[in-house]
């Protein structure tokens, strides 16, 4: 059958008058209807079919329909079996009732309510089938965003978010750059209450200041040059989810006076428009900054700070749970050999060596280095020669180095070592440096660039 259909239904009936009678009035109806005159040959298309009801006689010579329905129990139970029955057999279709039958009909049938009853049968299905979807859906974004440690540090993490992660109450992630921070709002997400409802996304900082606001909020068709159609904003998309702005710190002033009337008044008004549409969402915040540090210094809003931070989750960067570092290694390798069809494992001293590492760039530059490893091991072992040269002690980065490094490796060695001298205060590092720290970021970025934003 081709075009749209409502659903498939298989009708079982020895009695070939009935079913042709029955599939023109439900083929009619825009199903599309397959037949059996036998339960042996509908037992064969139930299984090999993906069939949306079953209409079935309940006496047949031979199996008969309540034999049918106990094979569907057995192989399909999400499919809604609805029975005819002749007066001799209303008891034996009453049992099957209370076992879990959709409906019974006497003989002849009133093929209106049988009609509205089979659209039911068949909606009853497509729900399930839905809700099955969703929960493997939510079985996957559970592992996928599953957080990998037992430090104490971590552990007060965990407390934290299993405390608030029911709650309506705005919730500011904070840690350094490539400790995880999307990770544990998603994470916070998928183990709610809400966690059925979108999980919206946006990177203050990766869009240009003139195209935030429309991100954020929305426009109508020709609110300015270039908007050619209706643009619905992100805080629309989070209804009744949650809405992640990262890198919240990277808003412009004025724009967080227009995200704290949104936060008070539940209501947003898209660019061009002066209607005001009622928005419900949860808001969760990251930053990799000080924000209390930042209201002193005038560049972010105290009273959107208070607003937003309602609840503070502190992730703790990988210096203070190194004891997860065999963890995390062991995570990421898995990972890496799977997708490169290798079978490797890491050293005694690469294992010693990367708990022993600084990792300014947190796990995200663990991740990283793993991947590395994996693609450049030739044997079934990976060894320091595989990890980054400023990784190693000085004499073994000596015994590494033989090929004289750009200048652009040469400075990005200066920055990693000065950033470890100052234990990861980036403003220190970039006032030794003598560079602005606007440029310091920049040369963080270039090289963060190519490393994935999760975890």
């Amino acid at each position: 059958m081709t075009g749209y259909s409502k659903g498939r239904i298989l009708i079982v009936d020895d009695e070939v008058n009935a079913i042709r009678v029955l599939s023109a009035i439900l083929s009619e109806e825009g199903y599309e209807v397959l037949t059996s005159t036998n339960v042996e040959y509908a037992s064969k298309v139930i299984n090999d079919d993906d069939i949306d009801a079953v209409i079935t006689d309940f006496k047949m010579p031979g199996r008969d329909g309540m034999r049918l329905f106990e094979y569907v129990c057995e192989i399909k139970p999400d499919i809604p079996v609805v029975f005819l029955t002749a007066y001799g057999t209303i008891e034996s279709a009453v049992a099957a009732m209370t076992r879990g039958a959709f409906y019974y009909f006497l003989k002849p049938p009133d093929y209106g309510k049988l009609k509205g009853i089979v659209a039911r049968a068949v909606e009853q299905r497509r729900l399930k089938r839905e809700i099955d979807l969703l929960k493997n859906r939510l079985g996957e974004e559970n592992g996928r965003y599953r957080i990998i440690g037992n430090t104490p540090a971590l552990r007060k993490t965990f407390e934290t978010m299993e405390a608030v992660k029911d709650s309506v109450s705005n919730v500011l992630v904070a840690g350094e750059t490539g400790t995880g921070k999307e990770l544990i709002a998603r994470a916070l997400h998928y183990r709610s209450l809400r966690s059925s409802m979108p999980f919206v996304a946006v990177n203050c900082a990766a869009i240009p200041k003139e195209l935030i606001e429309v991100e954020l909020f929305g426009c109508e068709k020709g609110a300015f040059t270039g908007a050619v159609s209706r643009r619905t904003g992100k805080f629309e998309e989070a209804a009744n989810g949650v809405i992640f702005l990262d890198e919240i710190s990277e808003l412009e002033v004025s724009l967080q006076a227009k995200l704290l009337r949104v936060l008070q008044e539940r209501e947003i008004e898209r660019i061009g428009s002066n209607k005001k549409i009622r928005v419900e969402f949860r808001l969760i915040s990251a930053t990799n900054r000080d924000l209390a540090e930042e209201v002193k210094k005038g560049r972010f809003r105290e009273d959107l700070y208070y607003r937003i931070n309602v609840v503070e989750i502190k992730v703790p960067p990988l210096r203070e749970r190194k004891d997860d570092i065999p963890l995390l290694a062991t995570s990421f390798l898995n990972e890496f050999c799977a997708e490169q069809r290798k079978m490797v494992t890491l050293s005694n001293e690469v294992m010693r060596t990367l708990q022993q590492y600084y990792w300014p760039g947190n796990i995200r530059q663990l991740r990283n280095v793993i991947e590395r490893a994996v693609v450049l091991a030739r044997g079934s072992q990976i060894g320091v020669r595989e990890l980054p040269g400023d990784m190693l002690p000085p004499r073994r980065q000596a015994a590494n180095n033989h090929s004289p490094k750009t200048l652009k490796e040469l400075e990005m060695q200066a920055i990693r070592e000065t950033l470890h001298k100052c234990k990861g205060n980036k403003s220190k590092t970039a006032k030794i440096l003598g560079i602005s720290r606007k440029a310091f970021y920049k040369r963080l970025r270039e090289a963060d660039a190519d490393q994935p934003d999760t975890y």
